[in-house]
């Protein structure tokens, strides 16, 4: 059984051409549909996350109290960016009167675009900050076409 990742509102006729117009993002469209499938599967609330974007860059910040920094791990893994924590807790448990904090380990995934990659990574109060920047190709960068004058025409073949 194949899931289409078209969302719904896709359907409607305003769409119904799309498939004429966007020839070889079928990849692309199964692609979304894996990491979707695979990032939504069991999704944690903890720990909890913001995601900035300024510009070309994105920050995601993960609230990580009582995780010292040799107890993360970051990695890039097939498109997707995966953060772990395992907290070792020397501390027996029966000397909690109320145990509010919790330092248990988890793992959280997010999808990046290929066109991403991860700058920097720093623990800083508490809170794990790493920072996405976009990367573009130089034949992808504007790029300005000098104006030649001259005194023959040499690249057009205008008839006179």
């Amino acid at each position: 059984m194949t899931k289409s990742f078209v969302p719904a509102f896709f359907s409607q006729d305003l769409f119904k051409d799309f498939d004429k117009v966007f020839v070889g993002f079928d990849d692309q469209f199964k692609r979304m549909q894996q990491l979707h499938d695979d990032l939504t599967k069991d999704i944690p609330n903890y720990p909890p996350f913001n995601v900035r974007k300024n510009g070309n860059t994105y920050t995601i910040e993960i609230a990580v109290a009582g995780f010292a920094q040799n107890e993360i791990d970051i990695t890039i893994d097939g498109g997707k960016l995966i953060v772990k924590g395992n907290a070792e807790s020397k501390e027996p448990e029966d000397n909690f009167l109320f145990k509010g904090i919790s330092n248990r380990a988890f793992t959280r995934a997010w999808a990046i675009g290929d066109a991403y990659e991860v700058k920097d990574a720093e623990l800083f109060n508490g809170v794990l900050k790493i920072a996405l920047d976009q990367l573009v190709p130089e034949e992808k960068k504007a790029k300005k076409i000098p104006v030649k004058t001259g005194a023959s025409k040499q690249l057009l073949n205008e008839q006179a």
